[in-house]
């Protein structure tokens, strides 16, 4: 991916990244900067303000989401709080985020004796750090429809509903 060769070459400070590349996810591109670069900083500057993709640059390891319709004088107030080591994310998703964060105990969970099955383990996990359908399909060598089924099965065991929601799951599980 340009982004991770451009870092590679130039290695800066902060990146800002979009959730969506021309040549990939940058999603995946950020994993990889910071597996290569774990001080550089990763500000994810995007027009996506769904929970999901939100949820998975932080499972990734941005310091920050932002939308693309911020007020300059923000974006660069932003770029600074993240160099002095502060987390940024944008005030709508942080406040989605919160409210269901203090939901989750009550709506989701694993329903004794309906424990998940070692593939849907797998899946989880891949859905944890991001990844699309399509993209567990080809990990994991499945078709599309399977990973769907999977999906479908696993929400139903965990009581859950959204994919930002498994994520959560697995991440508290993991602590």
């Amino acid at each position: 991916m340009a982004a991770v060769q451009a870092v590679n070459r130039l290695r800066p400070d902060i990146v800002l990244m979009d959730v969506r590349l021309p040549d990939g996810s940058g999603i995946d591109a950020g994993r990889q900067i910071l597996a290569s670069h774990p001080t550089t900083r990763i500000i994810f500057l995007t027009s996506y303000s769904d929970d999901n993709s939100a949820l998975a640059a932080v499972l990734a390891g941005a310091q920050g989401y932002v939308l693309k319709n911020i007020d300059s004088s923000l974006l660069i107030r932003s770029i600074r709080a993240v160099s002095n080591g502060q987390s940024i994310l944008n005030p709508a998703l942080a406040h989605r985020a919160l409210n269901w964060i203090k939901v989750w105990p009550t709506q989701a969970g694993a329903v004794p004796g309906q424990s998940l099955s070692p593939q849907e383990e797998r899946v989880l996990a891949l859905v944890a750090e991001g990844l699309t359908n399509k993209e567990i399909a080809t990990t994991l060598q499945l078709s599309d429809k399977t990973v769907k089924n999977y999906l479908s099965n696993m929400f139903q065991k965990l009581h859950i509903s959204r994919r930002a929601q498994a994520a959560t799951f697995f991440v508290k599980r993991q602590a």
